[in-house]
């Protein structure tokens, strides 16, 4: 099964049915990135903290499977020289959208993240990353090539799914899987989750996730963990993703 390939045409669907993630920001917002009144969200509901950014002017930025037009178009506002790798065409048509709005200059790249990155050694001084990991099997090699495309200094902003989502029914009121969620190793799977609707999505563990950064090579600077934004375990105030700032 080519699953990103998959995925890719899913959340392009997504983003034509108005999906949250794939909605460009407004000229109004990004008007007031350039004042220095700003926020990103890595997670749904908590932004990311200011400190996690040191002075972006004319540092190199990527935006790992950041597609959208939302993060990149405030870090461009903040002085960036900005490029967005995605496998969406529709992400990356968002990204487009915006920088000629507001007449600046993006880098798109369509490819999977899950290859290796077509960048060199120590290219980029940020990479922002926000929940898409959720969307691939294997992390601890994209950690690896985070890592290698950094320069020395660099950082690594991340949102992280925790896997939590996974084990409750539509409601958020049954255990109805196990961890970790799978499809690829277990097909079972396959016959109880919407693949037309949601793609093919796999948990991660700290391990996986945190850990997995760690021994990448990075130094974690700090975290701080988010909800769904609505639902009933967002009700009970029940974390259900992390976010990461760490350094090369």
């Amino acid at each position: 099964m080519n699953y990103q390939k998959i995925n890719s045409e899913t959340i392009d669907l997504w983003v034509e049915n108005g999906w949250e993630w794939g909605k460009p920001i407004t000229h109004e917002v990004y008007e007031a990135a350039l004042k220095g009144n700003w926020e990103i969200l890595l997670t749904p509901t908590r932004p990311m903290p200011h400190h996690w950014l040191f002075e972006l002017t004319g540092k190199k930025v990527l935006g790992l499977a950041s597609g959208g037009g939302q993060q990149m178009p405030i870090l461009n506002a903040l002085g960036g020289k900005c490029t967005v790798l995605d496998y969406s065409k529709k992400q990356l048509d968002s990204e487009i959208l915006v920088a000629k709005r507001e007449n600046y200059h993006i880098t798109t790249i369509q490819e999977d993240m899950t290859k290796p990155l077509p960048f060199e050694n120590e290219s980029f001084d940020l990479i922002i990353h926000p929940v898409s990991n959720s969307y691939v099997e294997d992390v601890l090699s994209i950690w690896q090539e985070c890592y290698r495309i950094l320069k020395p200094g660099g950082r690594l902003i991340s949102g992280l799914d925790n896997g939590i989502n996974y084990i409750f029914d539509d409601e958020e009121e049954k255990l109805v899987r196990p961890l970790p969620f799978n499809p690829l190793k277990n097909p079972e799977l396959l016959n109880l989750w919407p693949l037309e609707e949601s793609g093919v999505q796999f948990s991660h563990t700290l391990e996986e996730q945190i850990r997995g950064q760690l021994k990448a090579g990075f130094k974690l600077l700090d975290l701080y963990e988010d909800t769904n934004g609505q639902g009933r375990l967002h009700d009970f105030n029940i974390p259900t993703f992390w976010a990461t700032c760490c350094e090369k």
